[in-house]
């Protein structure tokens, strides 16, 4: 069956820190997530047991390194498809000396269908996917009944999916899909205030220049 892809494969030049970066630290650092697809052992990812948080477009890394700094109890795995990011976040977490950050590159859905066990995950981050803003491609968008259905069985019981967007519309969406999902429930009456953890994006500062409204979601699994 053909899946839908909910991410564009953006190009860019690959500088050549950046390249640096992925050549030198992939090896100790990198998942690939590709055919044959194999199962992820974190234990042995991150040389250690610890609550795993899932980063789905993770960007050029600025939130990741920003949480996984102020929080060295959990794992966090960063997801992305863009070469420039992962070369970025690589080359920062080497600078910070970060040991509890590891990246992926590849469908985040295929790492989360393919590669990671049920409820092995402490929390979701998806902070500001696609919007995919004409209606024609809005079947795209990463928040959907399936989607959703498949991040909550890789959540712990008590996990939390924390969603984040500046556009109105699609936080609707991610509202109403949201909470049609068994074994979901809001944290909040609705939209939830801005979280302190949660660092400023790149693409939360365009959203605000731009006078958008930013919406963030948490839900936790209860069954």
């Amino acid at each position: 069956m053909t899946r839908i892809t909910t991410f564009y494969p953006r190009r860019g030049r690959v500088s050549g820190r950046h390249e640096d970066a992925l050549t030198r630290l992939w090896p100790t650092y990198g998942v690939r997530i590709a055919d044959p697809y194999p199962p992820l052992d974190p234990a042995a990812l991150f040389g250690r047991t610890a609550p795993l948080v899932l980063e789905i477009g993770s960007g050029m890394g600025d939130a990741t390194v920003a949480m996984a700094e102020a929080d060295p109890g959990r794992d966090y795995l960063a997801v992305e498809v863009f070469p420039p990011g992962l070369g970025n976040l690589l080359a920062v977490v080497e600078e910070r000396g970060l040991t509890n950050v590891r990246v992926a590159q590849g469908d985040a859905l295929h790492l989360l269908r393919h590669m990671l066990a049920p409820d092995s995950l402490a929390a979701v981050h998806v902070y500001f996917p696609d919007p995919w803003p004409k209606a024609r491609h809005h079947k795209r968008r990463l928040i959907q009944p399936d989607n959703v259905a498949l991040l909550r069985s890789r959540l712990a019981v008590g996990g939390v999916l924390h969603c984040a967007t500046d556009w109105a519309d699609y936080a609707e969406q991610m509202a109403e899909v949201l909470d049609g999902a068994d074994g979901l429930a809001n944290l909040h009456d609705g939209f939830a205030p801005r979280p302190a953890h949660r660092p400023v994006t790149k693409f939360e500062q365009r959203g605000l220049a731009a006078g958008r409204q930013i919406f963030d979601l948490l839900y936790h699994r209860t069954a």
